[in-house]
């Protein structure tokens, strides 16, 4: 029985950490997430001073200590007067010279991950792009639409700025998201029939209950589903599940749920689920074909061959 995925220490690159997809390791790999202590000193505690067993000597008398004491400060007189003389008489015409400071001769330290070359290059950072690392793939920030920020979902990359008071519940609810999350707890290896199961928890997820036993919209009262096809995505093929959602508040919404495998490590599927109001100041419903069309795979500034594209998908033997 194989650990499921997760983070674990890398077996070729310790201490650093390394994602586990459930099957195989991927290239995926971040520093611990807990700073060890900071490490003690080497080397045998000090242990303090033994006492004399031998005999002492005798403290010297006080006219002994007094005439010490006052050879020593003549000493130092005697020594400060030749450090000055040979000072006066070195300087000579530098006085009339500009001194500069010193330059330390000792190399600069360098970074030494800065020429480590990366086995996958971070993208350049750019507010029409969300970046899945994990899963190795890019989306599309559409117009009216932002890079999530502030979310509780870790998994949630994309949002509308806008937030608006829920109608069910208390608290504060969007007009559309867009969540990436690599699929786990499944044999299973179909992405239609991943996507066909996902889109049940999909709808609940946005519309239903939420994490915290809230129902923003009063729950869902009914669906159809108006679209269940197979779609490439990011040149690899998938499968599409829409629902329309008819809530108890508010105006519903729409729910997809698109599953296809990934193009690194051992090629897990993902989801990414999409969720868009069906009031009038959410986005368009063309908004969900949109940006299932413009996933590609991380480094890849190709054709994305998705909804509406003439490349047909890469079926992974």
């Amino acid at each position: 029985m194989t650990p499921p995925p997760g983070w674990y220490p890398d077996p070729t690159a310790p201490p650093t950490e390394r994602w586990w997809d459930g099957a195989a390791w991927t290239e995926h790999r971040r520093q611990p997430q807990n700073t060890p202590a900071a490490p003690q000193a080497f080397g045998p505690p000090v242990e303090p001073p033994l006492p004399a067993t031998g005999p002492q000597r005798p403290p010297a008398a006080p006219g002994r200590r007094a005439r010490t004491i006052a050879l020593a400060a003549a000493g130092i007189v005697l020594v400060a007067s030749i450090a000055t003389g040979a000072v006066l008489l070195g300087r000579g015409d530098d006085d009339s010279k500009t001194r500069t400071a010193p330059t330390t001769s000792a190399p600069t330290p360098t970074d030494p991950t800065a020429n480590a070359s990366s086995a996958e290059p971070t993208p350049t950072e750019d507010a029409s792009t969300a970046v899945d690392q994990l899963n190795g793939i890019t989306l599309p920030v559409l117009d009216g639409w932002q890079k999530a920020e502030n979310v509780v979902d870790d998994d949630m990359l994309i949002t509308t700025p806008r937030t608006y008071d829920c109608p069910g519940d208390s608290g504060l609810c969007r007009h559309g998201t867009v969540v990436s999350r690599t699929v786990t707890g499944t044999d299973e290896t179909s992405p239609e029939a991943i996507a066909k199961r996902d889109i049940k928890d999909a709808a609940n997820a946005s519309y239903d209950e939420n994490g915290i036993n809230q129902q923003p919209f009063g729950g869902i009262e009914s669906h159809q589903q108006i679209a269940a096809r197979q779609t490439a995505v990011a040149g690899r093929a998938g499968y599409l599940v829409r629902w329309k959602v008819k809530t108890a508040k508010g105006p519903g919404g729409y729910v997809q749920s698109v599953v296809f495998p990934s193009s690194v490590g051992s090629e897990s599927l993902v989801t990414v689920r999409i969720t868009v109001d069906a009031g009038k100041e959410a986005p368009p419903l063309s908004d969900m074909d949109r940006i299932v069309k413009g996933i590609k795979a991380v480094g890849d500034s190709g054709s994305d061959g998705g909804v509406g594209s003439s490349i047909g998908p890469t079926v992974t033997p």
